[in-house]
């Protein structure tokens, strides 16, 4: 399949896509992509309160920490109605520290990192 060209992208602006937060109209963010998932939140193997929670906002950090399957990131291409908007892209807030805990968690004994809000970044580093 040919990628499209910037000309046929469709851009949507935060503003807009902040609008669709409701069970009639479910948007989110996925990687700067919008996706219409409107018609999937009864097929959500995770329930579509999982969907609705993040719905007119930016679901790119949940989406990966769940760690959804090949297929999933498959089907999920089918419901991509457009891109955010390059001049709205910066006002996502993307976490740039992670931390690991050093205590393990879960019956895999994994050790977690943990995204720091850029804002909880700078207090950590004025304290040290």
């Amino acid at each position: 399949m040919a990628e499209q060209s910037d000309q046929t992208v469709k851009y949507y602006t935060l503003e807009e896509i902040q609008k669709h937060n409701h069970s009639k109209s479910t948007w989110l963010i996925l990687h700067h992509k919008v996706y219409d998932l409107t018609k999937f939140l009864e097929e959500h193997p995770g329930g579509e309160e999982v969907l609705r929670e993040h719905a007119g906002g930016d679901a790119t950090e949940n989406f990966e920490d769940v760690g959804h399957s090949t297929d999933a990131r498959e089907l999920s291409k089918t419901y991509i109605i457009g891109e955010l908007h390059p001049d709205d892209r910066a006002k996502i807030a993307k976490p740039s520290t992670y931390i690991v805990c050093e205590r393990e968690h879960g019956i895999w004994g994994a050790r977690t990192a943990l995204p720091l809000r850029p804002e909880a970044s700078s207090v950590r580093r004025r304290h040290r």
